[in-house]
């Protein structure tokens, strides 16, 4: 079985930034999709940033602001995000898919204070 294990959430100010990390149980290096997601409370669970043998893509709210980056030496994928608002408030949930297997962390709550 395998687990991804986000942390790196917290509180922060408006404008902040903030960098969320996701480790996998395993090594990442022939995984197919890796990302983020986000839930916002009352709104359905949405694409932040995914990397797939395709290329990278970032949701419309967050491209230019967020940057999603993997260290395959570190089994691990972050998410370094920038110039925060209220409306990233939500939890943060890894993504990861192999083969036809997907799997997702537990997330880690991100609260931006105005």
């Amino acid at each position: 079985q395998v687990q991804l294990v986000e942390s790196g959430g917290g509180l922060v100010q408006v404008g902040g930034s903030r960098r969320l990390s996701c480790v996998a149980s395993r090594t990442i290096f022939s995984w197919n999709d890796m990302g983020w997601y986000r839930q916002a409370p009352g709104k359905q669970r949405e694409v932040v940033a995914l990397m797939t043998m395709y290329g990278t893509t970032y949701a419309g709210s967050v491209k230019g602001r967020f940057t999603i980056s993997r260290d395959n030496a570190k089994n691990t994928v972050y998410l370094q995000m920038n110039s925060l608002t209220p409306e990233d408030t939500a939890v943060y949930y890894c993504y990861a898919k192999l083969n036809t297997n997907v799997y997702w962390g537990q997330g880690t709550q991100v609260t931006v204070s105005s």
